[in-house]
């Protein structure tokens, strides 16, 4: 079978089995021999993957996998002791200077380039929340060895036995404190190689460099156990999911991006867990409690992540009641960030705000404070777009005929994966939860959808189910959640035969 070894600009490339896309004369230069071309063939969208980014990615992955294969010896009190040491230095003010350091100059970086910084800084507190998730890790149980059933025959045994599944990869944005999560798949006898956002490398690697290495070392681990790729490059992750021997691909960030990734790692035969589009929709019914409904709202807009209320939904019966009690809860959301908030209503709905919430405001975006009207208007069509904002909240509005009519909406355009009904009707509360197509169902505010938060577990991500459901586990992917079932057989009768 012939080699790549270029690409001629206009080439033809088949996606698909029958759709056509052709080779851009920009890649067309930057190909060179040795590098490989994937694309992705549900969007027809080609990835360059040059030579040396994929040497970067296929060491830390093999790096990973040497450990896995002596994890099995590794005891459990020994990764508990990985877990403190880890913390520890993290703890450690000393340890820590230069992993600061490394942040201030990762986000001097990013403010040259224009990006946020909201994500990247590693605050003292994010700092304390890695330094809990990780004794968190310490103190879980690891569920190794763990015998789920036990079936006797005649003359034998049977049990099925917990073990860790492999080696996890994890792509993940610019928040250093995912680094430490995803370290939680140690805990039940896997190893993790990550690849973090440009943006945030140099911080990760003083990681690696001042709390992780030291941490595996101290505890006798395998130096692989958690393998950084070291490379600024996004094909780096591309590279990183492309390898077959992956056991689990788990990509968080955009919505875009992380369905690039998980398209590729299934096209390579590898099982994903997906952490990318989000944005919360809240429904107030009929006999939604209009205090209740506005504390609902201010506290599901705190900050922006994916849990945060995206799309809000009310019924039109209520409207006059309730739309009230909406905008003034989004005027106290934004008072708490000393900023205004961003609304979107449906263009044929706008008579159900007063005259000046269309007036102009300013809104504080990623590039700085910018006048805008306070207001605009969207189709129906857009109910689902997520809103990534940094100041400001921002959330759309849309009246509905019913409850069932919000359901529709949500089932049709949302990534089915938060939903708060405000109802006094526990039959209402009864039905919504059997027709409502989502993991995450709530009574009141959105942002209790989080694994420590409501489980007492550091999460890896949340899933929604913009692809369907998941299988054999819930939403929240937890690193005691990632492992395999071994069947292990025990012979009393020596002359046993079928």
């Amino acid at each position: 079978m012939a080699e790549l070894h270029e690409l001629t600009a206009g080439m033809p490339i088949i996606y698909g089995g029958n759709q056509v896309t052709t080779v851009p004369e920009e890649l067309a230069t930057a190909f060179a021999p040795g590098d490989s071309l994937v694309v992705v063939q549900t969007t027809g969208d080609l990835i360059h993957i040059p030579a040396d980014v994929a040497a970067i990615a296929d060491g830390a992955v093999q790096a990973a996998i040497d450990a896995f294969e002596q994890m099995g010896t590794v005891s459990d009190d020994a990764i508990t002791n990985f877990f403190n040491a880890f913390a520890d230095r993290l703890a450690d003010d000393g340890a820590f200077a230069p992993i600061a350091a490394a942040n201030e100059a990762d986000m001097e970086m990013a403010r040259e380039k224009g990006r946020s910084t909201t994500r990247l800084e590693l605050t003292t507190a994010m700092r304390n929340d890695m330094i809990d998730g990780l004794r968190g890790w310490a103190d879980q149980p690891s569920g190794r060895g763990e015998v789920v059933e036990r079936v006797e025959h005649d003359g034998w045994t049977i049990e099925q036995v917990r073990a860790g599944l492999g080696v996890v990869g994890f792509v993940f944005e610019g928040r250093p404190n995912v680094f430490a999560d995803a370290c939680g798949v140690l805990r039940s006898g896997n190893t993790v190689v990550f690849r973090i956002g440009s943006d945030a490398l140099g911080t990760a690697e003083a990681i690696v460099e001042h709390a992780l290495a030291p941490a595996l070392a101290d505890a006798g681990l395998p130096a692989g156990a958690a393998s950084l790729v070291a490379s600024a490059s996004r094909a780096a992750g591309h590279a990183m999911f492309s390898n077959e021997r992956l056991a689990l691909a788990v990509a968080r960030g955009s919505g875009a991006a992380v369905a690039q990734l998980g398209a590729v790692a299934r096209q390579a035969g590898v099982s994903v867990s997906l952490h990318g589009t989000g944005g919360a929709w809240m429904v107030a019914a009929e006999s939604a409690d209009a205090d209740k409904f506005a504390a609902a709202v201010v506290s599901s807009l705190d900050r922006k992540v994916c849990n945060t209320l995206n799309t809000c939904c009310i019924t039109r019966s209520e409207a006059d009641r309730l739309v009230p009690a909406f905008l003034g809860a989004l005027d106290v959301a934004g008072d708490h960030r000393d900023a205004t908030t961003k609304l979107h209503i449906v263009a044929d709905q706008t008579d159900a705000l007063p005259a000046e919430w269309f007036e102009e405001a300013q809104i504080g975006r990623a590039e700085g404070v910018v006048t805008e009207p306070r207001t605009s208007t969207l189709t129906w069509d857009d109910l689902g777009n997520e809103w990534e904002w940094e100041d400001s909240p921002e959330v759309t509005l849309v009246i509905v005929d019913s409850v069932e009519h919000a359901v529709e909406l949500f089932n049709a355009q949302a990534p089915r994966f938060v939903i708060s009904l405000l109802s006094e009707d526990e039959a209402e509360h009864a039905r919504f939860f059997q027709l409502v197509d989502a993991p995450f169902v709530g009574d009141g505010f959105t942002r209790w959808v989080d694994g420590q938060y409501a489980f007492n577990r550091p999460e890896l991500g949340l899933s929604n189910w913009e692809f369907g459901r998941l299988f054999g586990r819930g939403g929240v992917l937890s690193g005691d959640s990632v492992f395999t079932l071994r069947s292990r057989v025990t012979q009393l009768d020596p002359r046993l035969r079928r």
